[in-house]
């Protein structure tokens, strides 16, 4: 398939109202209008379990009829599923789905799996190092603006505030003169705000996520040099390493070996990321992964590669 200024790339991008899926889905689709021109239209799923099955059935699918027939279908989230083969049966569309889908790969032109899913190989497959995001790495990233993002107690891990509190402290003690920016996620128990404001470090700001507003932490990574990030919270560090800053985890205790700490493991043994240890050795270690973008990788290999073969 040619790609070019006078037949850009028709994507519709399917929405199933989950920041965390869209903000898959725009990374890959923003990353590509970079590549190429492209014609985005996002479609909203309509509610309701059995109309994609009735769509798919039909090989219809009247949410988009209006619209001018994809090129690619691109969507994240289980619930997007039926939707986006209703909608390649329907337009004849590739249909590209983000994260291991609830139903066969080979239903999909192309899946795109975060590699510590350790999903068998296939032609259609092209792993990811962790979920996709809409970030890039502008910014003035100051050396003395520093960004601490804190999640909370998961599937994965415990939560251990007296820990965290004594790295966050230990943290702020040892880099009098660099400004720290403290905010905390839907995960995070309601008392901690009130623990760390007990810290009383001059050079700590906290503002708790429900006075964050959308975009926020994108904003504030651009700023910052640095950022460090409780371990559960692992998408946020692969936010931060697209970010351009450079990236710092806060241990947690973990509740046993699982996919999501090996693929952080990696990150570090590859000196991508570093752990913040009592001694300030990470002071040696911690500096910005240069270009790292999963998104762009994707959207280009997308582009130069897999739509000239198909």
């Amino acid at each position: 398939m040619a790609v070019s200024a006078a037949s850009p790339l028709t994507i519709w991008r399917l929405l199933d109202g989950k920041p965390g899926h869209e903000n898959q889905s725009l990374g890959l689709v923003n990353a590509l209008r970079r590549l190429c021109p492209c014609a985005i239209h996002d479609i909203p799923l309509e509610q309701g379990r059995f109309k994609p099955l009735l769509y798919l059935l039909s090989g219809t699918y009247s949410p988009a009829v209006s619209l001018p027939a994809p090129d690619l279908i691109v969507a994240a989230g289980h619930r997007t599923h039926l939707h986006l083969l209703a909608a390649k049966r329907a337009t004849g569309g590739r249909a590209i789905v983000l994260m291991k889908p609830s139903l066969p790969v080979a239903l999909f032109d192309l899946v795109l799996i975060p590699e510590h899913d350790q999903h068998a190989g296939g032609d259609n497959i092209l792993e990811t190092r962790g979920v996709l995001n809409p970030l890039e790495s502008a910014g003035e990233h100051q050396a003395d603006k520093a960004l601490i993002l804190i999640g909370g107690p998961s599937r994965h891990h415990d939560w251990d505030a007296d820990g965290l509190l004594g790295q966050i402290g230990e943290l702020l003690k040892a880099n009098p003169n660099i400004d720290y920016l403290l905010t905390t996620s839907r995960r995070t128990p309601l008392e901690f705000v009130n623990q760390l404001r007990e810290l009383a470090q001059s050079n700590l700001t906290v503002v708790p996520v429900d006075q964050t507003a959308s975009g926020w932490v994108a904003k504030r990574l651009a700023e910052s040099g640095v950022a460090w990030v409780t371990e559960d919270s692992v998408s946020m560090v692969y936010e931060a390493l697209t970010a351009g800053v450079a990236v710092g985890v806060l241990s947690m205790p973990e509740k046993g070996e699982s996919r999501v700490s090996t693929g952080l493991q990696q990150l570090i043994v590859e000196g991508l990321v570093c752990r913040y240890d009592k001694g300030g050795e990470y002071k040696n270690r911690l500096q910005p992964a240069k270009g790292f973008n999963e998104a762009e990788r994707c959207a280009r290999w997308i582009v130069e590669e897999w739509l000239k073969e198909n």
